[in-house]
């Protein structure tokens, strides 16, 4: 019968004649045959499968085999034996050698058909020693795939123990290997598939032994690691990564970012290589590993490899987004590498030429999914243009282009951006290391202490968190200079775009220090504040000077580069007295002016002048029962603060300049009118100066709150009501009037007439006392409201006075004068002076009970120039109020009505507490009660932000330049710098974690990450951060 089938195949005879005979020929494998004759069919039929000529040769060989099988079985179990199939597997079949993928589907089938028959076993052993056997052979992606089929039939052909976690090495490295040299779809369709089949049974094996599943990642680490620069592993390997179980990344990733023995190089090719698995299509998790694994070399401060391999990879990245299959996990890689790189532009900037061609791209083809993907992209865009704001040739284009897609909020592009930052990742896949010491999760940067400079650290984290005068620092052009502003400009820029925790600010310290101030001793944060905003001011007036005499190249700093910037953005409203472009920066942020008038009780002249100042220094009301006490007795109660602060003597007011010493004036007037030619002396010999808006009548409001405790809890609207106030001069502190030609009896009133930008007030807190002849802290509780109204009467009567600038006013009053102040004064027709609303923006706290002594830190939170919750603080202009309610701004003014309003949504608004190098998050709430939780943390030192809705100084001015969202673009010198210090940093951090590793590689550590301080007193004064507490254990180690 083999040999009328061997001349049939071979025949010409028509091919429906041959499938007719054929047919015969297996239903006569019914038929009884002898040993030979079924040997000789064998040998037949394996001849026509493995070395026919055409498919057709080779369906008959099948079809008469597997017959003449199944009905000849014991024949058939004798001839295909161990010694046969080994033949096969080791030599080949005649001509066809022994890797060809015939041979593999010959003894697939084969198996089939002798499944049920005993000697199944041996050949299931043979197979076991030489399926390994094979796969070190480094086979073809076809012949391992169709290995792998055989494999996932006959599972007993696996190997076993010890030689099954070798297998699976194998067959991994033996995936490494994989190529595909075609660029036919077809031909990619193939070799894809095939991968999947391997990785299929890998995925088998490693489920039905768990064992073999580390071994086989190790492996996988092994190959993507090498740095042998002729070996590249295949990109195949990406398609074991969707079965390897999510749940073992932290514990792989741990493992793999602490193993000593894991170096750099090797960890640079393995996350490299990964990243280039996103070419991958159909492969799944990828994208989630290679976050993981960024994130775990973040946690343990590898910032070398992690910049090295975003630059290298980070277009590669992008240009994966054109590909449907592998974009969702381009995307997520490409997002999180930008925005962890956060410490310069350079790997942004890599991929902004590409941008433009993708949104266009993506925008014309108009498909959904196109849509949403682009509203994601642009929303990187956005957070990465505000983070890097200072480009805007680059920017401009994008812009344009993407403007019709949303654009996320401020508050979400910093969040977004603080969570992302390498400094910020996740500790817990390094919990043998201790705490990053990156920025907290307030995305803000403390200031060490340098010894006992809180009292700076805390003024200049408030004038930062100034949101307008911050930007119109940063602004300037002072390329070319050494000047002070130039050193604050340098140090809020690093404030802002620093990496670092905390900066130290030496620098800035030892220019801006007061030259009577002891290093390393406590200082008054007060007359740091007032010296630091003199300085700056004289300064900025002695270049106008200059450059209005010599060219402006020949001084480094003109007037054209200091005033460039912030005259760009806006300008407030001129006064009448000097032009806004006329005025320094310190005079337009923080610069008001008070309008001081004296009448005398006898003859009735009058005189006044007009002075400027920067802050309003505010006493404490006196007690109630001062009213009922004579002039006599006042004159023996202790004073309600003291002036050894803030001394009211000074220059006599013919000299030009302020001439700064602690033991001088706070403030100097340059001229007084008077109309009736009194001395303008009176002024300096006051030792009570205070304010009174004249006919309104402004009264000391005694209709304050009451503690439970029934203590009366003032507020900073009573100390202001308090301070301007009307005073009668009388007794030692009578007046001389030159048209009485003596000393007369009069009456002082003040009155604001310009108000800043920025109110500065300080309460006096510290008193002196005569009997012991020490300072004292008064500790009393103030109320600090969230909205705050300042009467300022408009004026254009002042035009012609010669003005003086002053950094302060600072009107110390005697105990004779506090009752005396209570008085009204009836001199002139009533008045109803503008009610400016304000908004609390920060507050210094003391913390202590003397000024030599204690800790300084501040409460802030960002406010611009407008608010439109706030809007309606601009009604009080237009509120009727009754003739008792507008004599003075007491609580149930519409400033109390407003502020209870919006009380409750302040609670939830971001509050910041900076307590040298420590920065937390914290609220309203917690400033209100700080005192009455820690009675000696009191307010000292309050910024209030004035709300104007045509306020110039906004932040998306189009006129000042590419500002996005925030900030403006940074000097190139600057941004360099920081970029510089910012890889420094990161290298430290390096440097750092590698030194703690190599002391306690397996050591677990506790931390407490940053939060309220609602338990404990923010601090004491020196270099704070850090906790005990909590902590993680120790997850055993995974050595890779």
């Amino acid at each position: 019968m083999d040999k009328i089938l061997e001349g049939l195949v071979s025949s010409s005879h028509p091919l429906p004649l041959k499938r007719v005979i054929v047919r015969k020929v297996v239903e006569s494998a019914e038929h009884w045959l002898d040993r030979a004759q079924c040997e000789a069919m064998f040998d037949l039929t394996t001849r026509l499968i493995l070395e026919g000529q055409d498919p057709f040769q080779r369906q008959v060989g099948h079809q008469v085999l597997e017959a003449y099988a199944r009905y000849h079985r014991p024949e058939f179990e004798s001839f295909f034996n161990k010694t046969f199939v080994l033949g096969l597997l080791q030599q080949g079949y005649n001509s066809l050698d022994r890797k060809d993928v015939a041979i593999l589907d010959y003894i697939h089938n084969g198996l089939k058909l002798i499944m049920s028959c005993p000697s199944v076993l041996d050949l299931f052993s043979l197979l076991q020693v030489e399926v390994l056997r094979m796969v070190c052979e480094r086979p073809e992606p076809q012949l391992c795939a169709r290995l792998s089929d055989l494999l996932t039939d006959f599972v007993q052909c696996i190997p076993k123990g010890k030689l099954s976690i070798t297998f699976c090495q194998q067959l991994v490295r033996t995936i490494g290997h994989f190529q595909c040299v075609s660029t036919q779809e077809k031909e990619l369709r193939e070799y894809v598939s095939q991968v999947t089949k391997v990785s299929n049974l890998l995925q088998n094996i490693w489920k039905a032994e768990p064992a073999t599943l580390l071994p086989s990642l190790q492996e996988v680490f092994a190959s993507i690691s090498s740095t042998d620069a002729s070996f590249e592993p295949s990109v195949a390997l990406a398609s074991l990564v969707q079965h390897i179980p999510l749940q073992m990344i932290t514990v792989l990733i741990r493992s793999l970012t602490t193993d000593p023995n894991v170096k750099d190089a090797s960890m640079t090719q393995a996350l490299c290589r990964m990243i280039d698995w996103l070419s991958w299509p159909l492969a799944q998790h990828v994208d989630t590993w290679v976050i993981a694994l960024l994130k775990g070399l973040a946690a343990v401060q590898k910032f070398t490899i992690l910049i090295d391999v975003t630059l290298l990879k980070i277009e590669l990245v992008f240009n994966r987004l054109w590909f449907p299959l592998v974009r969702p996990g381009a995307l997520a890689v490409l997002s999180h590498m930008l925005l962890s790189f956060q410490h310069s532009p350079e790997a942004f900037h890599l991929i902004v030429p590409h941008v433009l061609h993708l949104v266009h791209s993506f925008k014309s083809n108009g498909q959904p999914s196109s849509a949403a993907f682009l509203v994601q992209l642009t929303e990187l865009i956005h957070c990465m243009m505000y983070h890097y704001s200072g480009f805007p040739d680059l920017y401009e284009p994008i812009l344009e282009a993407i403007k019709d897609f949303p654009k996320p909020s401020e508050e979400k592009i910093k969040l977004i951006l603080n969570q992302s930052a390498w400094t910020s990742q996740s500790n817990t896949l390094a919990s043998c290391l201790s705490r990053l010491s990156g920025k907290s999760e307030t995305g803000k940067t403390g200031l060490i202490n340098l010894g006992n400079t809180c009292y700076m650290n805390s003024v200049i984290q408030a004038l930062f968190m100034a949101t307008d005068f911050r930007r119109q620092v940063l602004s300037l052009n002072l390329n070319g200079c050494n000047s002070l502003m130039k050193k604050l400009q340098h140090l809020f820029a690093f404030l802002a775009h620093t990496q670092r925790e905390a900066y130290a600010p030496r620098i800035f310290f030892e220019a801006s220090r007061p030259p009577w101030f002891t290093p390393r001793s406590q200082q008054d944060c007060s007359e740091y504040l007032r010296f630091l905003l003199d300085r700056l001011h004289e300064e900025e007036k002695i270049l106008k000077a200059q450059s209005s005499h010599k060219p402006s190249d020949s001084l480094g700093c003109s007037e054209v580069s200091l005033q460039e910037g912030s005259t760009k953005a806006a300008g407030l409203t001129e006064t009448p007295c000097t032009s806004n472009s006329e005025k320094t920066l310190i005079e337009r942020m923080f610069g008001g002016k008070l309008q001081t008038h004296v009448c005398c009780l006898n003859c009735r002249s009058t005189s006044q002048k007009v002075e400027a100042f920067t802050d309003l220094s505010l006493a404490f009301c006196p007690s109630p029962s001062v009213e009922h006490l004579s002039f006599q007795d006042l004159a023996s109660l202790p004073r309600a603060q003291d002036g050894g602060l803030m001394q009211a003597s000074g220059p006599s007011p013919s000299e030009e300049t302020v001439v700064y010493n602690p033991a001088t004036a706070a403030f100097v007037c340059d001229s007084v009118v008077n109309e009736i030619g009194s001395p303008p002396d009176e002024f300096h010999c006051a030792e009570s100066t205070s304010v009174s808006n004249e006919a309104t009548e402004i009264f000391v409001n005694k209709d304050v709150p009451q503690k439970p405790g029934g203590e009366n809890t003032p507020s900073v609207t009573d100390l202001l009501n308090y301070f301007l106030a009307p005073e009668i001069l009388t007794g030692d502190n009578q007046y001389y009037c030159e048209n009485c030609a003596s000393l007369q009896n009069a009456e002082k009133t003040m009155q604001i007439t310009e108000e800043p930008e920025y109110l500065i007030l300080t309460l006096l807190r510290f008193s002196y006392d005569q009997k012991y002849h020490v300072r004292r802290k008064i500790l009393d509780n103030v109320s600090l409201p969230l909205v705050l109204e300042l009467p300022v009467k408009r004026t254009t009567s002042f035009s012609s006075l010669s003005e003086s600038w002053s950094v302060d006013v600072d009107f110390n009053d005697t105990s004779e004068n506090l009752a005396k102040k209570l008085k009204p004064s009836r001199l002139e027709e009533p008045f109803c002076p503008k009610l400016v609303p304000y908004l609390l923006s920060s507050v210094v706290v003391h913390s202590g009970v003397s000024s030599e002594s204690g800790h300084y830190y501040s409460y802030a939170r960002n406010i611009t120039g407008t608010e439109s919750s706030y809007e309606m603080c601009h009604q009080s202009e237009t509120l009727s109020l009754a003739p008792s309610q507008n004599r003075f701004l007491g609580r149930d003014g519409p400033s109390a009505v407003i502020e209870q309003d919006l009380e409750t949504k302040e609670m939830s608004k971001e509050w910041f507490l900076f307590n040298d190098s420590r920065v937390t998050f914290t609220s309203f709430q917690s400033v209100q009660k700080i005192t009455s939780r820690f009675p000696k943390d009191t307010a000292y030192v309050l910024l209030y932000k004035k709300q104007n809705s045509t306020n110039g100084f906004n932040g998306n001015n189009p006129t000042n330049g590419h500002w996005v969202n925030g900030d403006p673009p940074l000097q190139k010198e600057l941004m360099d710098a920081i970029t510089k210090d910012n890889k420094l940093y990161l290298q430290e951090q390096e440097l750092n974690a590698r030194a703690r590793a190599l002391q306690a590689a397996s050591a677990s550590c506790s931390f407490r990450p940053n939060g309220f301080d609602d338990n404990d007193p923010p601090g004491s004064c020196g270099p704070t951060g850090g906790g005990g507490g909590g902590g993680f254990s120790t997850v055993g180690r995974l050595v890779f």
